[in-house]
């Protein structure tokens, strides 16, 4: 046993360690003393307390009215037909809030990232069976069958909880799902929850788990729940968040998504913190200055042989900054260093992020989505109107699958493709997204060695000034293609439904310069000139861009006279009804 002074020595190094993450998930200070010592001691004695009771029923929703929230006490119980589960106190002495002890450690049955859940689901040994089980499917055997795979890929999001991890590369940090073991996936919904449960990840043994404590005194026989919207005091939203377990047509909600009010981009630019240059006039270097530029970007260091640049060992004495970090600071460098030029406008994330992009993007249709722009919804902001369009296209026979993606994410990195709307709604449990209509009809190329696959193109513009604006297009572009024939199925096949095969080991890299694709792709659809599908494309570009200046900051890109900017724009082609190509950004 340690001593008491040791023991206390590492109770400190515990609360060093996770007091932050323990604030944050609304920990009470005084269960961390036994947190630590059963975390330690890996002391799961929830089976002490609480017990898991099958319940018959005739109805899956329960409604009592919450008189003092205005709205009903809904209990739905997690899939399952007649026979459904709660947990409830099965110790005589019940639980009460201010004991110490009444902490509990939930195990994780399955933690995953949602790209490996079939292959897990396949390969694991008795991992089908069990999840099988624990939602209330019927399987029985030893082979993984392929429709109960599919069966539990739907139904996990009615189970699945979410964690992120705050260091690490891009890869280390996209969310991480998990499913509660069979005690934990059966604590029920409430409005009003018993209990509060959340993830928390130890440290010291690289380990997540659920914790679980009470927020009322309980008794035995008291149902343990909790609160599957947990934090969302808006009343719509929280109906929103909870359809994958109630019912909700959404009545009078609207599915209509205007640009978004001021507030919205002043928001952004708070978190931002960029602070606006004061105006400079232009700056006209000698012909023959030779111009020092400082960058700690390899492509430019490496590439930059022409005599007229030299690089500068210090930022100070740089003609030219060129930098992926973000510029924050251009009122200082307006008004100390005004004949500075910098590779980036202020507020230029009006179109680099995608949240941004397609708000902005409203505005060149006066409110409406462009043709150029699948129609697209912020999760975060317009959950309730995705909503009821989702239902809408449901309800007209329309194809439903859409793509979710992180606000400022590259790569295909935490990127989903479904058409399974709770899937959709749990993904704003995790980082910030969009979700977009997927291209369900989108132009192929004929990859002669494999079929027709999906290709993407990336153009390089380069924006000049806003005001006026002039806007420059590379007219070489590259290509990246799917390694797989393109189908509606599968959507977890990175190969058949992504691009991007440059950052994964042991996947081929199909490459094609821009003027052999040209012919090629003329040839396989011999009634579309290239060069009429490229000015389609190049006035998309002009209408963006003419969108995001109409505005001075934070609602446009502001002008900055010392300012120059290259921007990568990724796009594919779609079919419209007459066969005419549509373009997407």
């Amino acid at each position: 046993m340690l001593s008491e002074s040791g023991d206390e020595e590492g109770l400190g190094a515990f609360v060093s360690l996770h007091a932050g993450a323990l604030r944050s998930s609304g920990v009470p200070q005084v269960y961390w003393r036994t947190l630590y010592h059963k975390l330690t001691d890996e002391i799961y004695d929830a089976g002490e307390v609480f017990g898991v009771l099958h319940v018959q029923q005739e109805e899956n929703v329960e409604e009592v009215e919450d008189e003092e929230n205005e709205e009903p006490e809904r209990k739905k119980n997690n899939p399952g037909e007649a026979v459904s589960y709660k947990v409830v106190v099965t110790r005589e002495s019940g639980l009460q809030v201010s004991d110490p002890t009444s902490i509990f450690l939930v195990d994780h049955a399955w933690t995953y990232r949602v790209e490996h859940a079939r292959q897990q689901l396949e390969q694991i040994p008795g991992l089908l069976s069990r999840m099988a089980a624990l939602m209330g499917l019927d399987f029985h055997g030893e082979v993984p069958c392929p429709e109960t795979v599919e069966l539990i890929l739907k139904n996990m999001w009615k189970f699945n909880q979410t964690y992120q991890l705050s260091q690490g590369s891009a890869e280390e940090k996209v969310p991480v799902w998990y499913i509660m073991d069979e005690f934990g996936s059966q604590v029920q919904h409430s409005n009003q929850p018993s209990c509060c449960m959340v993830p928390f990840f130890y440290i010291p043994g690289q380990l997540a788990y659920t914790l679980l404590w009470p927020q009322q005194d309980l008794t035995k026989g008291d149902e343990v729940t909790r609160d599957y919207a947990y934090g969302e005091s808006n009343l719509l939203l929280r109906r929103c968040r909870l359809l994958p377990w109630i019912p909700d047509d959404l009545e009078r909600v609207s599915s209509e998504i205007p640009e978004p009010p001021d507030l919205y981009y002043e928001a952004i630019a708070q978190e931002n913190k960029e602070q606006l240059p004061v105006e400079v006039q232009p700056y006209t270097f000698d012909k023959g200055k030779i111009l020092k530029v400082f960058t700690e970007m390899s492509q430019v260091i490496n590439s930059l042989t022409h005599p007229r640049f030299q690089l500068a060992e210090e930022e100070e004495e740089a003609d030219i900054i060129w930098t992926s970090n973000h510029i924050k600071d251009y009122r200082k460098l307006s008004e100390e260093r005004p004949h500075v030029m910098v590779n980036q406008f202020p507020c230029e994330s009006i179109v680099t992020v995608k949240d941004c992009l397609a708000a902005v993007a409203r505005r060149a249709q006066r409110g409406s989505s462009p043709d150029w722009l699948p129609e697209t919804f912020n999760l975060q902001t317009e959950l309730p109107q995705f909503i009821k369009h989702y239902q809408l296209r449901q309800n007209r026979g329309e194809d439903n699958h859409w793509i979710c993606k992180p606000w400022n994410l590259a790569r295909g990195l935490d990127t989903h493709i479904t058409n399974n709307l709770d899937y959709i709604i749990r993904q704003r449990e995790s980082t910030p997204k969009v979700v977009c209509k997927y291209l369900d009809d989108p132009v192929l190329f004929n990859r002669e060695e494999m079929g027709l696959v999906k290709f993407d193109i990336r153009y390089m513009l380069m924006l000049h000034s806003v005001q006026p604006l002039h806007l420059y297009v590379y007219n070489v572009f590259w290509l990246r293609f799917a390694n797989r024939p393109f189908s509606l199925d599968h959507f977890d096949d990175y190969q058949k439904h992504f691009t991007v095969m440059n950052y994964t080991e042991g996947v081929e890299l199909k490459q094609v310069h821009y003027d052999e694709f040209i012919p090629m792709f003329e040839k396989q659809y011999p009634q579309y000139s290239w060069k009429e599908v490229e000015a389609e494309l190049f006035k998309a570009f002009k209408e963006l861009f003419q969108a995001a200046s109409s505005r001075l900051a934070p609602f446009g890109i502001h002008p900055y006279q010392s300012s120059r900017a290259i921007y990568a724009v990724d796009l594919m082609l779609k079919w419209s009804q007459g066969q005419n190509g549509k373009i997407y950004l």
